[in-house]
């Protein structure tokens, strides 16, 4: 066995080795960013060699330590411990960094790279999934016990990661729910891309922290002591009820003798000449991606230290006795068998607002869709996303799948998630539709990761009313249709609701659910409505229409009513409803010449902007204005969603 001289000797090797990597990757893709992973080799070596629970010949082991780089701008770094401890990752793939196609995108990617467990790159966002994580791994544990659940949420994140907002309304939330199994790294290094961070940034994080009910380790000028970081990565692990912050003073591009603490190490700074400089002082050759055998066995060795807690775990699963139907459920993110049978239904003339009726799919779901998990912005009650029958997650009940998320939108995104892509939860989260703003960022990353994140939205309309034109939506579901991947669900009535609901917790990545404030009319033909279809034909004359009404929402009862005007008339008006334009877009051209057959004209109705409906019909009536402040219905009136109006628009298009 080689002493513990040796031992050193080889692990600032490594550490070299993998700063030799980060410099390499980003020099060779003529872009990326090289200093900022260059100063975190030595945290890295000391998570992924002694501190962090994993088996690089699983990934998604259920009972891993979850790693989050929020800095993602520092992905090398990832992939660098990746490949080392043995990942479906090889050498050529670094040297490929940044290229078409490459498992090495310029910022990490969940479902892309194996071993990446979010999509990190926009700041902050990491380090709220991290909460999320540790919400799903605490939901988990004390709902199906430790010998299945037992592990830790680890992440490392920079000054620009605590400067978002984003960060501040997610560590107000770990600190609050005292998320134990949370440990964060501060990459305290004063840098910024616009120069030293004290351009913009005076505030004190530790104290910051500290007064979220964190526990904060300081380990100051320690970026390069092993102990000593090794040592307050414990001291993290042994808090037990609150989330960690172990601040570390690191200093970008070390060990350069040029451009250590230099703004231009955040980006490409290293080119030849720097790079030999800098592989001199480390005692490297002058050699791109230089890798020794035996630097390559130490880290290979570490990724298979834990596969015999990784056999330990499997045994405690199959002598589990336990809700193991339950438990395997909630980790697929579906329903027990028949869930869907629970759903209620409605009779047709019913009135009701699909936001009540949501509410009442979310009571019937609690008990056969284990998973289920979450709650509303300080909009509990009013979106409808209240779980009856469950506890309030707390300190005390650690449990509980009801979240007071409080007022604050962004972070609930980007925690849903995090709790998504853990697995083990099907997490939602209810606000107002207009407050979607503010949490784009975490939905279009919820996309983008095919997380399975449940946005419900309501008060989807002008309908709003008195409130006026801040709280009115209008343009925002096209600005949601606009995101790729996202369904965008807006049911017509409850019975469309309720199958949405179907389609949403049966299917797989992210929904955007926009629901009613006012009460809508239940309708013939609506009950187990075809939404994976994405549009279909509510009323029909019978043979070939002379025009089609397509709506969405409210407007699919105000279409019904014009269409029984005009058959009055003798014209004969089909009403298409389309809950899920995504979806409808998948349908082959034989089923969309079903509902909009060819020659006939169509008009679409929905009381939004009219962005987007003329890929499907001739002329619409919608709202391209901001909205006011008067009782609903008035509002919707004077703003053109009336019968009168629409019924004048669709004899326009017939003439």
């Amino acid at each position: 066995m080689a002493d513990d001289s040796t031992d050193s000797d080889l692990e600032t090797r490594g550490i070299s080795v993998i700063r030799g990597l980060s410099m390499d990757a980003p020099h060779a893709a003529r872009s990326g960013h090289q200093g900022t992973a260059m100063a975190l080799a030595p945290v890295a070596h000391v998570l992924w060699t002694k501190v962090m629970k994993y088996d690089s010949s699983d990934p998604l082991w259920a009972d891993r330590d979850r790693f989050v780089l929020s800095c993602g701008h520092a992905s090398i770094l990832q992939y660098a411990m990746l490949h080392l401890t043995g990942y479906d990752l090889s050498l050529d793939d670094l040297r490929d960094f940044r290229q078409w196609e490459s498992l090495t995108p310029g910022h990490p990617e969940v479902g892309h790279t194996d071993g990446v467990e979010v999509t990190t790159g926009p700041l902050g966002q990491g380090f709220a999934n991290a909460v999320g994580m540790a919400i799903a791994e605490q939901s988990l544990r004390a709902r199906f016990g430790a010998d299945v659940c037992d592990h830790h949420i680890w992440g490392i994140c920079s000054d620009g990661d605590l400067s978002e907002g984003l960060s501040h309304e997610a560590a107000s939330l770990a600190g609050h729910l005292g998320l134990g199994r949370l440990n964060f790294v501060y990459d305290d290094n004063h840098i910024s891309i616009d120069g030293p961070t004290e351009l913009a940034l005076s505030d004190d994080a530790p104290k910051r922290f500290e007064a979220y009910g964190w526990h904060v380790v300081d380990l100051g000028e320690s970026g390069e002591d092993l102990d000593a970081i090794e040592d307050g990565l414990r001291s993290a692990v042994a808090t037990g009820d609150r989330p960690s912050l172990v601040v570390l003073r690191t200093h970008i591009g070390t060990p350069s003798p040029t451009l250590t603490d230099d703004p231009e190490s955040h980006g490409l700074a290293f080119d030849a000449a720097a790079i030999t400089e800098a592989k001199a002082v480390m005692g490297l050759p002058d050699e791109p991606f230089h890798l020794p055998d035996e630097v390559l066995a130490l880290y290979r060795e570490a990724g298979r230290r834990s596969a015999g807690a990784r056999a330990g775990w499997q045994d405690r699963l199959d002598g589990y006795t336990g809700d193991r139907v339950g438990y395997d459920a909630a980790i697929a993110g579906v329903g027990l068998d028949g869930w869907a049978q629970k759903l209620p239904q409605w009779e047709s003339g019913e009135n009701l607002a699909t936001r009540k009726a949501s509410a009442k799919c979310l009571e019937a779901m609690v008990d056969v869709v284990p998973g289920l998990i979450g709650g509303g912005a300080d909009l509990t009650g009013n979106t409808g996303t209240k779980l009856p029958g469950t506890d309030l997650l707390t300190t005390a009940s650690r449990g509980g799948r009801q979240i007071a998320f409080g007022i604050r939108e962004h972070a609930m995104g980007a925690v849903l998630n995090g709790m998504a892509l853990h697995g083990g939860t099907v997490p939602i989260g209810g606000t107002f539709l207009v407050f979607s703003d503010y949490m784009r960022a975490a939905v279009r990353l919820a996309a983008l990761s095919s997380a399975k994140s449940v946005f419900v939205w309501t008060h989807d309309s002008v309908g709003v009313g008195e409130d006026g034109p801040t709280h009115q939506p209008v343009e925002h579901v096209a600005a949601l249709r606009a995101i790729p991947d996202l369904p965008v669900y807006r049911p017509a009535d409850a019975n469309e609701t309720a199958a949405c609901w179907t389609a949403i917790v049966d299917g797989d990545g992210p929904a955007a659910l926009i629901l009613t404030r006012q009460d809508v009319p239940v309708l013939d033909g609506t009950a187990g409505a075809p939404i994976d279809r994405g549009a279909y034909t509510v009323t029909d004359p019978g043979g070939t229409p002379d025009l089609i009404i397509a709506a969405t929402g409210s407007e699919v009862a105000l279409a019904v009513a014009v269409a029984e005007q005009l058959a009055a008339d003798g014209v004969r008006a089909r009403v298409v409803s389309m809950p899920c334009w995504e979806h409808f877009e998948r349908q082959d051209d034989d089923y969309r010449r079903e509902v909009f057959p060819d020659g006939v004209p169509r008009l679409g109705v929905e009381a939004g902007v009219s962005m987007g409906w003329h890929r499907w019909v001739d002329a619409v009536v919608a709202i391209d204005r901001f909205g006011a402040s008067a009782p609903g219905g008035t509002v919707l009136a004077e703003l053109g969603l009336s019968p009168e109006n629409v019924l004048a628009h669709a004899r326009r298009l017939l003439a």
